[in-house]
């Protein structure tokens, strides 16, 4: 079958029915883009209208004709075919000595013309949907082994993919040539991948996928593409990790030159944070913006703090500025948020008002990534309701010759199936001795994000035993070393012998197994001890003449990798950046803690482990460290399957009490409670609480306690 994607047209009925034509061509493989690729000339931009790319037919290019009036198409004709061969001419993976292994066809297509004749000319194709199922026929592409290439070479991705420079490697086994290997593997993206690039929904589009799908990297050749098509547009790209800047700028700059060989014109893109502050343009947020468009006060972290309380300073900050705001005014064209599940419903609906219709807010999220314990709701909570009682954001089910409104990325490009599986298995506490943390509200999320049902089924009270797909975690990612070297665990006495070992594998890494400082990064999951955390082991590489830097402290809040530089980082400046190796240290810190917080700091975990692209350590010591080290065992000795028994609807209940948002005082009430045993059995009865909610040391005393009672 052919796969439309949809990219932003200026002809959209009659892209419509050359879509609806490929649609029912069941005999016919490919792809068919709408809109999409634009090629980068010495004048400028080329727009194509359509382009289908066929293992059987080669490269089929549409020049789309609204109305009845062709012009002078064959002179489009010949400059499409010259652009197109030029492009594919610079690949030398489509070239056999001095040929272009890829047959180019160029066709001028003219559904409202239903007499043909008149226009037809020698060498020259047209054709209206009576005509271009024969038209299509004489077509005939006999080097279908470039195929593969021609797509990847299309999708223009491939040196966005790679390393930003050649990696040297002397020995053919060491880590370096392995990565090197791996990063050529993974230059390409998916069909499913292009098509949230280039599909352009007219309104709000949402971008789901787990870590390492390439949320990130869509969306900005997302702002890429849509500037390229639109370059009068006013494009705004926001995220919560302010390291993620320097990624969005060389994405957004190389997809563009590559696309038209011109630079973006940045005047037009602003690659902004989500707060911001006054001062410099570099300084500009989202929200700052907003208050500063509206002539409202704007609050700094502080200011909010005072007023909001702990945790709640963003989200108040946005609300506030929401009702405070009056005659709203719209600027922009376009808003693109990364890491949405970082950021507050009110923060989305600042995006939403900032637009001008059709509300174009694309936002991507990956929910197991979230570090402030909250789901993100459904747009229609989100996004509220108009007067007449109607949602003003509607989700529909994705139809035939419409881009799709909700995306879901499945395949994983960074972590190796048994990295992925061990994240969510911890994630999750799928082998937990207390048992499940945390699960999805949906049952078919589990599908949607590429495990399979090995045994068993997904009801309620059943046994189920759910594995990654080689579709969706690629063996190539997990081929290049053995299962005990992609993941490992260790378990030391003391803190000093965990900085020693980790002084000494850097060390390693560095002068025997040929990784580069920059493919290193170290993570302490509590961002507020980090600092304290590192700095003997800082010390302890500098004296062996290793530079490392702190991700926000020793360099600037916006660069997190430096090349001569291994990355020692927290939590949060760590989320949406990824290394070959990823050590994360003092894990014991997320085994366990009061029960309100237990899906925060194994989220903590989930997202430290996720952010490899081939190894990962995972470092502590103590007890706890021990009964983390239990549960990847179990995950290892079942081949990385997740088997356990999924909750029914009462424990799923139970499941969302463990996970719900507590305010900073109902925290500090529970705490206290902890000690007060009269208090802990009134707040239990008032339904204020449930026993889960409190330290387990306190719950293992009263069960002593009570057992000692039992005995007397």
């Amino acid at each position: 079958m052919v796969n439309v994607i949809w990219g932003s047209t200026q002809k959209p009925v009659a892209s419509k029915q050359l879509a609806d034509y490929f649609d029912g061509r069941n005999d016919l493989e490919g792809i068919l883009y709408i809109g999409y690729p634009i090629i980068g000339t010495p004048e400028g931009a080329f727009p194509i209208d359509a382009l289908l790319l066929s293992p059987m037919l080669g490269a089929v290019v549409f020049n789309i004709v609204e109305g009845r009036n062709p012009n002078d198409y064959k002179e489009l004709q010949d400059e499409s075919f010259t652009k197109l061969q030029a492009k594919l001419l610079q690949h030398k993976s489509l070239i056999q000595g001095r040929d272009l292994k890829v047959t180019i066809t160029v066709m001028t297509f003219l559904p409202a013309i239903t007499n043909l004749e008149s226009y037809k000319s020698d060498g020259y194709l047209i054709a209206n949907l009576d005509t271009i199922s024969d038209t299509l026929s004489g077509i005939k592409w006999d080097s279908k082994v470039y195929y593969q290439a021609l797509t990847a070479v299309i999708q223009a991705i491939s040196t966005i993919r790679k390393g930003k420079k050649k990696r040297i490697t002397q020995k053919p086994d060491s880590k370096g040539s392995k990565l090197r290997k791996l990063e050529d593997s993974i230059a390409n993206l998916d069909s499913i991948q292009s098509a949230a690039v280039i599909e352009t929904f007219e309104g709000v589009q949402r971008i789901r996928g787990l870590a390492g799908s390439g949320k990130t990297i869509v969306l900005a050749l997302k702002v890429a593409y849509l500037h390229t098509k639109h370059p009068d547009w006013q494009i705004a790209v926001t995220f919560n990790t302010r390291s993620l800047k320097g990624q969005f700028e060389r994405f957004i700059n190389t997809f563009v030159i590559e696309q038209t060989n011109e630079e973006p014109d940045w005047e037009k893109i602003q690659i902004i944070n989500a707060w911001g502050a006054p001062g410099e343009r570099s300084k500009e947020g989202v929200y700052y913006n907003y208050c500063k468009t509206h002539d409202i006060e704007y609050l700094d972290f502080k200011s909010a703090q005072v007023l909001f309380g702990q945790g709640k300073e963003f989200d108040g900050a946005c609300e506030k500025a929401l009702q405070e705001a009056n005659d709203v005014k719209q600027i922009y064209d376009a808003i693109l948020v990364d890491e949405a599940q970082d950021f507050s419903p009110h923060f989305l609906v600042i995006c939403y008002e900032f637009l001008k219709k059709p509300k174009r807010l694309i936002y991507a999220y990956d929910e197991l990534q979230s570090l402030n314990n909250k789901a993100l709701p459904s747009p229609e909570e989100i996004f509220g309701k108009n007067p007449d009682g109607q949602p003003r954001v509607k989700f529909s089910s994705p139809r035939p010759g419409k881009p799709k409104q909700d995306i879901i990325l499945e395949k994983c490009y960074r972590n190796s199936r048994p990295v992925l599986s061990t994240a969510h298995a911890l994630g999750f506490g799928v082998y937990r001795q207390g048992g499940l943390i945390q699960m999805f509200d949906q049952k078919e999320l589990w599908k949607d994000i590429g495990y399979k049902i090995v045994e068993g089924t997904m009801e309620d009270g059943c046994t189920v035993s759910l594995a990654r797909t080689a579709e969706s975690s690629p063996e190539f990612l997990e081929n290049h070393s053995s299962i005990e070297d992609l993941i490992q665990f260790f378990l030391f006495t003391n803190n000093d012998a965990q900085i020693n070992w980790l002084v000494e594998s850097i060390i390693k890494n560095l002068k025997d197994e040929e990784l580069q400082p920059n493919d290193i990064i170290i993570i302490n999951p509590d961002p507020v001890k980090t600092r304290d955390a590192v700095s003997i082991a800082r010390k302890k590489l500098f004296d062996a003449g290793i530079n490392s830097n702190l991700a926000g402290v020793s360099t600037s809040p916006d660069i997190f990798f430096e090349d001569d530089a291994v990355t020692f980082t927290g939590i949060y400046r760590a989320k949406g950046n990824e290394a070959a190796m990823v050590y994360v240290i003092n894990a014991h810190e997320c085994y366990s803690t009061w029960r309100g917080e237990l899906a925060r700091i194994r989220n903590r975990l989930f997202t430290a482990i996720t952010r490899s692209k081939a190894w990962v350590r995972v470092s502590g010591f103590g007890k706890n460290m021990d009964m983390l080290i239990s549960e990847f065992k179990e995950i290892k000795n079942r081949d990385f399957k997740l088997e356990f028994k999924y909750p029914t609807s009462a424990e799923c209940e139970q499941l969302n009490i463990i996970n719900r948002d507590m305010s900073k005082d109902d925290k500090k009430r529970i705490e206290q409670h902890g000690l007060n045993l009269v208090e802990i059995i009134e707040s239990l009865e008032k339904g204020e609480s449930i026993l889960d909610d409190y330290p387990e040391e306190v719950i293992a005393k009263l069960r002593r306690l009570f057992d000692r009672e039992k005995k007397k």
